[in-house]
């Protein structure tokens, strides 16, 4: 079986690396020339645990290439995979299907023999017969069978996500697609990973209930934190106690400032305005973003909060850029929105990432970024820790704070244990960290 996956950001890389380890011939398609050709000569343009080693050992035997002639992948390909993205429109915060939908065409143009076109991009309700609609009009002849198969890939960690997946979703409308995508995914059949065989809007509607659902998991917890803080409890004792309930489980239950990257932000907005068109709104969700982004200026406020109700000419030090650990991602990062508020309150910023610095440089002015982390607190006021990258947990904090006068430590991951800091005479501050009492 030949696969053509058009787009390669994380899922289209992910996804034809992957496919190709399973023995797929894959082909990734991108109109970006300069992309393709790190690419075809072995640079891989984004930052992925494991996914150079991936492109490497399958580009090496063949079984993965990468090309700008979308034409002539997808007349040779009995699968197309459409991996492009879907960003939210400025107007209204629905996803914006203009690539999805110039593909789609490029796609119809293209197709020789029997295909089957999968939707990978995350979707709205009804986009998948919107596209079955939109190749039969421009290649009427063309037999094509559309198919929706969402992606559950979380940055940092998405190789692995890919080659040990919870559940595979397939969404078709025809048993030819059902056959061939059972084809495909076989290896994970054998190994009993289980497959949701629905239709293409259920399959539509999974991905976008899924990713609300982990945002929501995520504002619980934060809020949680919040009460806990005043009524003298430890958030970290309350998400391990309910996360050990089955029916919630303890992934997403991390206070900290909030949710960020490509997915939870732009599909939770897109689903809150699907259910508005529907005449449904959901007002979990509506309240989840609102939450969510509240929470970043909270953070931010706290800040201000902790060097006594000003930051202005304060020197505060942001550790971690990346909106998680694992990428140099930051679109969306709490980190971001964090020191845009400290900034705008007159802070001057001194910042770190073991990753994602030169991201964070091509958007933030007036920052100065340094490459080692004890050079970036020296004469700190506070030190933010605002990405909560492991090896942040193993500085030596008896030279990190040697030269700071009176310095404050905010720990927006509860990366540290309070006590341990409070003995170097260090104004520690976690995040829903109630003082509680002991009669032990």
């Amino acid at each position: 079986m030949k696969v053509s996956v058009i787009g390669t950001g994380y899922v289209g890389l992910v996804t034809g690396a992957g496919l190709s380890e399973l023995g797929v011939d894959v082909v990734c398609v991108d109109n970006d020339e300069i992309k393709i050709d790190q690419l075809s000569n072995g640079v891989c343009p984004i930052y992925e645990v494991q996914l150079p080693e991936l492109l490497e050992r399958n580009a090496k035997v063949e079984r993965l290439k990468f090309t700008t002639d979308l034409e002539t992948a997808v007349g040779e390909s009995q699968v197309v995979m459409i991996c492009v993205n879907t960003p939210s429109l400025d107007s209204d915060g629905s996803a914006d299907l203009t690539d999805v939908l110039d593909v789609t065409k490029q796609v119809a143009k293209s197709i020789a023999d029997t295909t089957v076109v999968v939707i990978k991009s995350t979707v709205p309700v009804g986009t998948g017969q919107k596209i079955k609609n939109l190749i039969e009009s421009v290649n009427p002849d063309a037999d094509i069978h559309v198919a929706s198969n969402p992606e559950f890939l979380s940055e940092g960690t998405s190789v692995h996500d890919f080659m040990n997946p919870s559940r595979i979703v397939i969404g078709v409308e025809s048993n030819e697609a059902r056959k061939i995508l059972r084809e495909l995914y076989l290896p994970f059949i054998l190994q009993d990973v289980p497959i949701v065989d629905t239709n293409l809007e259920t399959a539509e509607m999974i991905k976008y209930a899924s990713n609300a659902f982990l945002a929501t998991k995520i504002s619980f917890i934060n809020e949680i934190a919040d009460l806990c803080e005043l009524t003298g409890v430890d958030v970290r004792g309350v998400a391990h106690g309910i996360g050990l309930d089955k029916r919630i489980g303890n992934e997403h239950l991390r206070a900290g400032p909030g949710y960020g990257g490509l997915c939870f932000p732009k599909d939770t907005i897109a689903l809150v305005q699907t259910a508005r068109n529907a005449g449904s709104p959901i007002r979990i969700v509506e309240q989840v973003v609102e939450i969510n982004d509240q929470r970043k200026i909270k953070m931010a406020l706290r800040v201000q909060s902790e060097l006594g109700g000003s930051v202005h000419a304060k020197v505060i030090t942001i550790l971690g850029l990346a909106f998680k650990p694992g990428t140099d991602d930051i679109r969306d990062s709490p980190s971001i929105a964090i020191i845009r508020k400290l900034m705008e309150l007159g802070a001057i910023i001194h910042a770190h990432d073991p990753l994602a610095k030169a991201n964070a440089e091509s958007v933030l002015e007036n920052v100065t970024f340094f490459d080692d982390v004890y050079e970036a607190v020296r004469g700190a006021d506070a030190i933010v820790f605002a990405t909560a990258w492991d090896g942040y947990r193993q500085l030596d904090f008896d030279f990190l704070l040697a030269d700071l006068t009176d310095p404050v430590v905010i720990d927006l991951h509860n990366l540290f244990d309070a006590q341990d800091l409070h003995t170097k005479n260090v104004k520690y501050v976690g995040v829903g960290q109630g003082q509680m009492t002991s009669n032990i």
